[in-house]
């Protein structure tokens, strides 16, 4: 099976390519990898060393708003896996524009460009900030999309036109929608990251408002397991919760990270909220369990196993501070 992942030298991109080329999706077993990816601030060649050198893996630099590019790039491919996307909210609210760029113009001509060269399927990678905020219950994916960043709402605007090359053109199109990941390689912008990184240099660490946000966690490994799975066994034009199961505000959060360094209260600084601000994400994940889905890695146990990555791998991330502070 060919495959292009776009957006594959990012964080969870990066993850489903080191998953692939390792062998562990059963269904995968003779695959070859096509990675394009603009290398912009989050994308780091060094997330793919340890595939670099394969037989069944090309690396592209460019990007998916390049029509031209995609022309050359996707035809011969079985499926397309999108995780190309800008994604940190804070950076949405003071440049949206490349946002819209990426997200939504880059979408639709990666979309076209399958479409073109008869991409047997495709797979957006999406997130449950496209519904908004919830304040109890859990969204399935039948829910309006009630975006409140420039990013969910550049996200949403990526998923309608997916929906649309579904139902204009046939295209097989197929939509997941994770909550917040955690694990290795994340850029240090993210709380997680943020938080572990700052407390390993004894430096404070930066909660918004009163704490209180809740979010549902998600190992990125149980992520890219579902992503696989939807490539697998999904169905055209069908939408898939993936969540993790577990929910926490931001104060349990940054208490447990300050457990796991023997850190007290007063090394938090407390700042303004974000504008926006969403209170609560919480995903039913039913519809993809149904076909096979279940998280594996435990919360504490995968916390933990971040934590010390991080401790461990100094020489990762320091040289990627200076752009996240």
């Amino acid at each position: 099976m060919r495959i292009l992942v776009t957006g594959g030298a990012g964080f969870i991109g990066s993850h489903y390519v080191r998953s692939l080329l390792r062998g562990s999706y059963d269904a995968c077993e003779d695959v070859r990898v096509t990675v394009l990816d603009k290398l912009t601030y989050a994308g780091n060649p060094a997330n793919l060393a340890a595939v670099a050198g394969r037989p069944e893996y090309r690396f592209v630099r460019g990007d998916i708003a390049d029509a031209a590019l995609l022309a050359e790039v996707v035809p011969g491919h079985d499926a397309v896996v999108n995780f190309a996307a800008e994604t940190h909210v804070d950076r949405s609210i003071t440049g949206a524009a490349d946002f819209v760029t990426t997200n939504v113009l880059g979408t639709q001509r990666l979309l076209q460009a399958a479409l073109d060269a008869d991409v047997r399927t495709f797979v957006q990678i999406s997130t449950d900030e496209v519904y908004g905020s919830i304040a109890e219950g859990s969204w399935t994916e039948d829910e309006p999309l009630l975006p409140n960043s420039p990013y969910s709402a550049a996200k949403a605007g990526a998923d309608l036109l997916c929906r649309s090359y579904h139902r204009t053109y046939g295209l097989d199109v197929r939509i997941t929608r994770c909550s917040n990941n955690y694990g290795p390689y994340q850029y240090p912008e993210k709380i997680i990251p943020l938080f572990v990184t700052n407390l390993v240099d004894g430096r404070p660490v930066p909660l918004y408002g009163d704490g209180r946000n809740v979010r549902e966690w998600l190992h990125v490994d149980d992520h890219c397991r579902a992503v696989q799975l939807v490539l697998e066994k999904g169905a055209p034009g069908e939408v898939y919760n993936v969540g993790g199961g577990v929910e926490l505000t931001n104060l349990e959060l940054t208490g447990r990270l300050l457990d796991a360094f023997g850190a007290g209260w007063d090394t938090v600084e407390r700042v303004p909220d974000r504008p926006g601000h969403d209170l609560r994400y919480s995903v039913d994940s039913g519809k993809i369990r149904a076909i096979g889905y279940e998280p594996r890695v435990d919360f504490e146990q995968g916390l933990a196993d971040v934590v010390r990555w991080y401790r461990d791998n100094p020489d990762w991330w320091r040289p990627l501070k200076g752009e996240a502070r």
